[in-house]
């Protein structure tokens, strides 16, 4: 299957107390798993959902990026405004409220 968009999620931890943070402690990962399960339930199946490791913007995070397009977010915690970057995968709008300033 060629898909049309690859999503990597941030999975790395840091040790406690790290100035960075660890997107991790944000719950990346259940995020993630929320994010496999929506895009599933709006029926978008041309899509492949990763965990990675450190994708360098811990502080900003729970970070995700989005390619082909090169988009970066921060996940939100509510399923309602998850939906937002669904809408991204499904239709290609970008949500430019958690979109994140990469330099």
């Amino acid at each position: 299957m060629k898909f049309e968009h690859h999503v990597f999620v941030c999975t790395n931890s840091r040790e406690e107390g790290s100035t960075k943070g660890s997107c991790a402690e944000k719950n990346s990962l259940e995020l993630m798993t929320s994010l496999k399960r929506m895009t599933r339930e709006y029926g978008i199946e041309n899509i492949r959902i990763n965990k990675s490791g450190c994708l360098g913007a811990c502080e900003m995070g729970p970070a995700c990026v989005i390619y082909p397009e090169s988009i970066w977010y921060t996940l939100p915690a509510e399923k309602e405004k998850m939906a937002s970057i669904i809408e991204h995968l499904s239709t290609g709008k970008i949500c430019h409220e958690y979109t994140m300033v990469i330099e």
